[in-house]
């Protein structure tokens, strides 16, 4: 379990659930494993023992954790979890990592015509941020959503789950998404951003994600370091 760099205005407690959360549903925490003692935790974690209660309190409310009096506390192991980040599908080689971002540009301008149908305006907030796992930088992204849901978008907010920021702050609920798996070239923009060159062969996620009421309402394309991450979709409760 890595220190994150903090790039997320969550708290520090969630960011601790977060993480955790994502390496339980990696299996990097396997069923019935035992946690260190919390000081251990905590010191390892360089939080305190409070804020390591409050994150366990979290997992123990979505039933990844059973807590024993006087043994200690064992992990639970469970697919279906709503996290925040439920719908990041890159992960670290090794499994999980806590995803946080850096906001580089947000500009509302007309929709790219290379991009499919999405939402009912003819303009865009188009968001490009930088993604890390553990403080690593692994990605950068380019993020369309629909100039009907926001005129102006916190970049603060951004820095976090976008689809927590959306659900909070807009009202918008992803209750869905569609992927597309390949390979790109490094964008232009990126150039002295991402650790591959301008034109390098990279990973290459092509999303689309619609609303609670069944509309496309954002379009998204991510580059990322097949070197250090990889696109992970559990299905199942295996």
């Amino acid at each position: 379990m890595s220190n994150a760099a903090a790039r997320t205005s969550l708290p520090r407690y969630i960011q601790i659930s977060e993480m955790l959360i994502r390496e339980i549903v990696a299996g990097a925490l396997v069923d019935g494993a035992r946690l260190p003692p919390e000081r251990d935790m905590a010191n390892s974690l360089d939080t305190s023992v409070g804020t390591l209660r409050k994150a366990l309190a979290d997992l123990d409310a979505k039933g990844l954790l059973e807590r024993v009096q006087g043994s200690g506390n064992y992990v639970r192991h469970k697919q279906d979890v709503a996290g925040i980040y439920a719908f990041f599908r890159l992960e670290k080689i090794a499994g999980g990592g806590l995803p946080t971002a850096h906001v580089l540009a947000i500009d509302r301008l007309a929709k790219p015509a290379s991009a499919p149908d999405f939402g009912p305006d003819t303009e865009g907030n188009r968001i490009r941020r930088q993604r890390y796992l553990d403080g690593e930088q692994i990605a950068v992204e380019e993020i369309w959503l629909d100039g009907a849901w926001a005129d102006v978008l916190d970049p603060v907010g951004l820095s976090e789950s976008l689809y927590h920021y959306y659900r909070r702050q807009l009202g918008l609920i992803v209750g869905r998404i569609e992927d597309r798996i390949g390979v790109a070239p490094v964008p232009e923009w990126a150039d002295g951003l991402f650790r591959h060159a301008v034109g390098a062969p990279v990973g290459y996620i092509e999303r689309i994600s619609w609303d609670q009421h069944g509309v496309r309402a954002e379009y998204s394309r991510t580059w990322y370091d097949f070197e250090r991450a990889r696109y992970i979709s559990r299905l199942g409760k295996g």
